[in-house]
């Protein structure tokens, strides 16, 4: 469709604009409909609204279907690690260790799958997505244990009442600028790779498994010797520090810097969804 920069950044900001003002109101949704049905619902929308951006005719209309996949994807998200956290046997922290390991090998295949499909034609990812959406779907229906639904309801108020508190507050505000980076390395620079899809595949390709490294033999080891804390200034030290260098190099050098951000993403992404869960008596969904 010819988009600039500007109106493929919109495909992102209409999209996790959506999810983050919806996700206010899911942990509601969930304590009354339950998490089951919660999932079941955020991943019809992803569908629906996958599908329907397969058939978009103008930039705008894909701006708008991806606004409704962000509504689907707060429906999802922000449940499916409560429900993931409640059915693991093995506590919290290897539930969240396994969450993140599966949001890292996503985003990882993600790019090499997208850019084969949209080799193919540039739809052709977005109806990809939809079927991915189906099998999540059949598998949470045929796989998944519906998790007791809470005693009390979630309170509309409850995610304001709970930046009451200082620690989880201080965590939240910090994880804004923290995605603020991350995404920046996400979205923008595939506008400076000038690399064809199946380049920039590859280089995210390797971006997405250093975080599910991270994730999963990183964080947890460092977190137990220096703690979450310092994990966290040492997850954004070095994220400031490799994009920096995105900054200041050439083409080897943004492939290489981009590849090894992964790592502090990783790590931060496992401290920070730990962190928010343990730091206050807020729900798990409300955190």
């Amino acid at each position: 469709m010819d988009a600039t920069p500007s109106q493929v950044s919109l495909l992102f900001t209409s999209y996790f604009l959506v999810t983050a003002v919806a996700m206010l109101v899911t942990g509601w949704v969930s304590s009354r409909i339950g998490g089951k049905r919660t999932l079941l619902a955020g991943l019809a929308l992803v569908m629906v609204f996958a599908a329907l951006a397969g058939t978009s005719t103008s930039v705008a209309e894909l701006v708008g279907f991806r606004a409704g996949w962000g509504l689907g994807n707060a429906l999802f998200v922000a449940t499916a690690l409560a429900v993931i956290v409640g059915a693991a046997g093995g506590g919290a922290e290897s539930a969240i260790i396994l969450y993140e390991a599966a949001l890292g090998l996503g985003i990882s295949a993600g790019p090499l799958v997208g850019a084969l499909l949209g080799d193919w034609n540039w739809r052709a990812p977005f109806f990809g997505a939809a079927t991915l959406m189906a099998v999540g779907f059949v598998l949470i229906v045929t796989l998944l244990k519906a998790p007791a639904r809470p005693a009390v309801p979630t309170r509309l108020s409850a995610p304001i009442r709970a930046l009451a508190h200082g620690g989880l507050s201080t965590t939240a505000f910090t994880a804004l600028f923290y995605n603020f980076a991350f995404f920046t390395i996400l979205a923008f620079t595939p506008f400076i790779l000038h690399m064809s899809p199946y380049g920039i595949g590859a280089v995210f390709f390797g971006w997405g498994v250093c975080v599910a490294l991270a994730s999963v033999f990183g964080a947890p080891p460092l977190r137990r010797r220096i703690g979450s804390v310092n994990v966290l200034h040492l997850s954004l030290a070095l994220l400031a520090v490799l994009q920096t260098g995105i900054a200041l190099s050439g083409h080897a050098g943004i492939v290489v810097f981009t590849v090894l951000s992964g790592i502090p993403i990783g790590l931060g992404n496992t401290v920070f969804t730990e962190s928010a869960m343990e730091v206050s008596d807020a729900p798990r969904p409300v955190a």
